[in-house]
């Protein structure tokens, strides 16, 4: 990434903003550091080299880190055995075990644009459209990124490196025994020059492969009498060993893979993208004819096995186990990539049980992860992982024009934003960081001062030439106030609370008396019928009496008052 800032042809912008920088300081005095430390062959000096580089654009304020992205992984809990990748889009799945149910598993990875969309041809050979994970999976190089960003072998078990009388080093490579790729080809010397033969041929080292050493510093390859692999370069270049390490472009295919097979001729009938044509350069007298490849074939934990596409897009890969894998064949036998036109979908597969894997970034949200992770019930059935930060993302701040010219309006501006809320409300599950690389790539696990953090007093007074004390305090005043206010607030809100419980209490309370109220009422007018039924009664009785009395003298009289007694003690 450094050495792109050199002519600007690399770097993702950082050649043109570092034009004015502070003091004796300069953008050439800074390359020049960079281009000498490519060129160090020893590891102590060369990170003396780096630690002194690091501090020199830091102090000039022109890239602020801001986060460091990780890379999630969410699976079904029957996979164990996780172990995070090593560099962007190195989904290690192979490692993976299975602890229960089908061998057969489903995956949904982040490909370059978030959701996958294609594998396109996968030549390990050429760049977009393909995807850096598939072919991870198929492919190998000599070397590749351990732990720390550190280089370990793959196909080639050890090497050396020595100066040559051509002003760069020669690589020796010790290559593995026993290998074949997934075709049935055996992997020896032969091959690794076979695909050097077609990679670097010609104009395509300049024209497609001149944004990194291995493009532009490796002079010929040959095989040596004892079979190995021998690279010579023509400058020293200090990153060689991780630029091979690197997903492509010098992933080692099948010698049946050419067209052609192993005599395939690399300028008439090369390995290259038939998109890319035929491929002229502006040194090389040599023309490349691009054929692409016949076959897909590597040596990696998983084969290719199928695939299907629609309209141009694949929707289903099938990639099978490679049991005869020299690293250990992978427990998981079919792996399926399954296409999913939306995240939602991605998230409905994975917490049905129809979708057993979700590895990369860009293929679920940050709320999505978080909502899993923080689910007692759901996390009873998905893990949830992250990778170390493996990539950092930088403000670049244009030294070149104003107001950014002036050191102390980007340190300002640096000072002013605060990360940690930008991140809490907008990516929570990025980390904040404060170098520009991420601390586990090679020579960048330093500390840098003075530490750009969120520091708005800092900004004020960087910004302000007049009476900045004065600001300060009445900015402090204000600040206090609005404190006191808010603290008012939440107290009044919560005593508003308080009496709108009493309230509903007494509601209830008012409401229960009532019905009691409306019960007893209903039992009065129910009695008052009964008295009144019962007077009315006694008067028709008295009634009867008298009228008996007239006509049957005093016996009459007497029987008519025992029948009221009885009458009235059966209504009481």
């Amino acid at each position: 990434f450094a050495s792109g800032w050199i002519d600007g042809a690399g770097g993702e912008g950082i050649y043109p903003a570092m034009v004015d920088f502070d003091g004796t300081s300069s953008r050439e005095e800074l390359l020049g550091m960079v281009d000498a430390v490519l060129q160090e062959d020893d590891a102590v000096r060369a990170e003396a080299k780096w630690a002194d580089i690091h501090r020199y654009y830091h102090e000039q304020a022109v890239l602020l880190p801001l986060y460091g992205k990780r890379i999630p992984t969410l699976m079904n809990r029957r996979l164990t055995g996780y172990v995070a990748g090593n560099q962007q889009f190195d989904y290690p799945v192979h490692r993976l075990r299975v602890s229960s149910g089908s061998k057969n598993v489903t995956i949904s990875p982040g490909a370059r644009n978030g959701l996958f969309h294609t594998v396109g041809t996968m030549n390990a050979h050429v760049y977009g459209p393909n995807e850096f994970f598939s072919n991870n999976w198929v492919y190998e190089g000599l070397v590749a990124f351990g732990a720390g960003g550190k280089v370990v072998p793959a196909l080639a078990t050890s090497w050396t490196v020595v100066p040559n009388d051509i002003g760069g080093d020669t690589y020796t490579f010790v290559l593995r025994d026993g290998v074949t790729f997934h075709d049935g080809a055996a992997w020896d010397c032969s091959v690794a020059k076979l695909n050097f033969d077609h990679i670097l041929a010609g104009p395509l080292a300049e024209a497609k492969h001149g944004w990194y050493g291995v493009g532009t510093n490796t002079e010929y390859w040959f095989c040596d009498e004892d079979d190995n692999f021998v690279i010579r370069t023509n400058k020293k270049h200090e990153s060689y060993l991780n630029e091979l390490a690197l997903i492509r472009p010098t992933r080692m295919i099948s010698p049946s893979s050419f067209v052609g097979g192993a005599s395939a001729d690399p300028l008439e009938g090369n390995s290259c993208h038939l998109d890319w044509g035929e491929v002229a350069g502006t040194d090389a007298t040599e023309t490349v004819k691009c054929v692409g490849i016949a076959s897909i074939a590597g040596t990696g934990p998983f084969k290719f096995e199928s695939k299907e596409e629609a309209d141009g897009t694949t929707t289903q890969v099938i990639f099978k186990g490679n049991a005869d894998y020299w690293d250990g064949a992978p427990q998981i036998e079919t792996l399926e990539v399954v296409r999913y036109a939306t995240d939602r979908d991605v998230k409905d597969a994975l917490l049905s049980g129809d979708l057993d894997l979700v590895w990369g970034a860009g293929v679920l949200s940050d709320t999505d992860i978080l909502e899993i992770t923080n689910d007692p019930t759901l996390s009873e059935t998905i893990a949830v992982a992250h990778s170390e930060p493996i990539q950092n993302a930088l403000l670049i701040l244009n030294t070149g024009a104003p107001p950014l010219d002036d050191i102390n309006v980007r340190k300002t501006v640096i000072h002013a934003i605060d990360k940690g809320a930008l991140l809490a409300k907008e990516l929570p599950l990025s980390r904040q960081v404060d170098n520009v690389f991420p601390r586990g790539a090679p020579y960048c696990d330093l500390d840098l001062s003075p530490r750009w953090s969120y520091d708005l007093e800092k900004a004020v007074l960087l910004s302000c030439d007049g009476e900045v004390l004065t600001e300060l305090e009445s900015l402090a005043e204000l600040e206090s106030t609005i404190g006191t206010i808010t603290e008012e607030k939440e107290t009044l809100t919560t005593e508003k609370a308080t009496l709108q419980a009493q309230q509903e209490a007494l509601n209830k309370e008012k409401a229960k008396l009532q019905l009691e109220k409306n019960k007893l009422t209903e039992e009065k007018e129910k009695l008052e019928g009964m008295v009144s039924d019962s007077q009315q009664q006694i008067v028709d009785l008295k009634d009867e009496m008298e009228t008996l009395d007239a006509s049957s003298g005093v016996v009459a009289s007497g029987y008519a008052f025992a029948v009221l007694l009885a009458a009235i003690s059966l209504v009481l």
